[in-house]
């Protein structure tokens, strides 16, 4: 066996540490959108590493292929029923909308229903909702994917029967029972308890005794809590009154993961939403951008990550509800910032670069070029590892990021390795396993070539 056919095996068995990364959700309800290849090929370009849409839309999963984000899908509300069935149903609602996407689209999680306990429509039975998830659940083991995808349904804060004090926190009593048996399948899969949270709301319905800056995640002068616990910010405290709701049903010692669905805050909103501005929004996702990418977890558990995904990409002119409803994205359809939050990444490709709808490439080409470049999450020993792979037994000619090369600067592993990644990438057919490295690295369309700085390509 050789070095190189030894490195994948390498790889797999060093340890490394967790890279954290952002989300974002990604609605449809619009009719001024950008093309989903053109979304997907731009968010390659930031921070974002990962995508929540709201269906299983075949030309967002065909673009999404190849991209190194992963994306999770979703069962309509009212498909919900449907796939609860029978497990035929539910292989062939499988077969149809997840097969012939997998493995080019990282599908990791299908979520089952969209605040499907708190919809108030009469006809959501919630033994549907459970069965949905178990029956799907069924295709995934028989399939051997049940641990690349995993099965959970978001819910809103509406399942609590209260959400303050955060440690004293439970579910609703109608729904305790439901609640139970969801717990009981995310604890038995090892998948996420996935929550909607919102402190924008609870800010538009009490402002005069909710601090502003409590809820914009900001560092207040904190929330006691009666068993010592201080919050310095809403959500924190929100994701609590969860994490105790969970507890109080015996799942307290259980490793249930809770990850943030969606949370975000609106540009604009109703005359009687005076919160609901560019300036609060943008304060709120910057912050939350910057809770999502570090390691920090709440008062109750300081050390457990909590994945955050945004809500949401884009202003959906066709939403239902309020001006807030169709005001929580970052972008407008035509692909403008609503407001400035920094999505850019250094390494993306090559160079910095500003998350816009503008040209695939600095060269302007819109050919089929491709090329692979370092993810900009992946860890920096592994990177490393990489690129001395690639300019040593991978046999890529460095010097271009040698010193005083034209690719030298800046001088920074990340960018060095996504030189000699392309370069391998190129030399060995572009394969879209040639640009794995370990789930390292990535492939786009925009041309990461900067300056004299030129990257090969087939």
């Amino acid at each position: 066996m050789t070095l190189v056919s030894l490195l994948p095996l390498l790889l797999l068995m060093c340890p490394f540490p967790t890279v954290f990364s952002v989300g974002i959700n990604y609605g449809t309800l619009g009719n001024n959108l950008p093309s989903p290849k053109a979304v997907a090929q731009l968010l390659q370009s930031t921070l974002i590493d990962k995508v929540k849409i709201y269906d299983t839309n075949p030309q967002i999963l065909q673009a999404f292929s190849n991209t190194g984000i992963d994306v999770i899908v979703a069962v309509e509300n009212n498909n919900v029923a449907n796939i609860s069935s029978t497990k035929s149903v539910a292989e062939d609602w499988f077969s149809a909308h997840i097969a012939p996407f997998i493995p080019a689209t990282s599908i990791v999680a299908i979520a089952v229903g969209n605040e499907y306990l708190a919809s108030g429509d009469d006809n959501m039975d919630p033994n549907a909702l459970v069965q949905a998830m178990q029956n799907l659940h069924e295709v995934l083991l028989s399939r051997g994917l049940d641990r690349k995808i995993k099965i959970s349904t978001p819910h809103s804060m509406a399942v609590l029967a209260t959400s303050f004090p955060p440690s004293a926190s439970t579910f609703a009593t109608i729904l305790m029972p439901t609640m139970t048996s969801i717990l009981t399948f995310l604890a038995d899969t090892g998948s996420p308890f996935m929550v909607n949270a919102y402190p924008y709301f609870a800010y538009r319905d009490n402002p005069s005794t909710v601090p502003l800056e409590y809820v914009l995640l900001g560092n207040s002068s904190g929330v006691h809590d009666p068993k010592g616990y201080v919050y310095t910010n809403m959500l924190d405290a929100q994701i609590d009154a969860i994490r105790s709701a969970i507890a109080s049903l015996g799942f307290g010692n259980q490793s249930i993961h809770i990850m943030v669905s969606e949370s975000g805050w609106p540009s604009k909103g109703e005359p009687g939403e005076v919160a609901a501005s560019p300036d609060n929004a943008k304060t709120y996702n910057t912050r939350l951008i910057a809770k999502a990418q570090s390691s920090k977890g709440t008062p109750m558990r300081p050390n457990e990550k909590i994945d955050i995904f945004l809500f949401a990409l884009f202003n959906e002119n066709k939403k239902q509800g309020g001006t807030s409803e169709r005001n929580f994205g970052l972008f407008n359809g035509d692909g403008s910032k609503v407001y400035e939050v920094d999505l850019s990444c250094e390494f993306c490709s090559g160079s910095k670069i500003e998350f816009g709808f503008g040209p695939r490439s600095k060269t302007g080409q819109r050919g089929p070029s491709v090329w692979c470049v370092a993810k900009p999450h992946a860890d920096e020993k592994l990177v490393q590892g990489v690129l001395d792979f690639c300019c040593g037994p991978g046999g890529v000619d460095c010097r271009d990021v040698y010193e005083n090369g034209p690719c030298f600067g800046p001088n920074k592993v990340h960018a060095h390795a996504s030189y000699a990644m392309n370069a391998y990438y190129q030399m060995h057919g572009r394969n879209y396993w040639n640009c794995d490295f370990k789930g390292s690295g990535l492939v786009t369309f925009s041309d990461p070539s900067y300056g004299t700085c030129k990257y090969s390509q087939q």
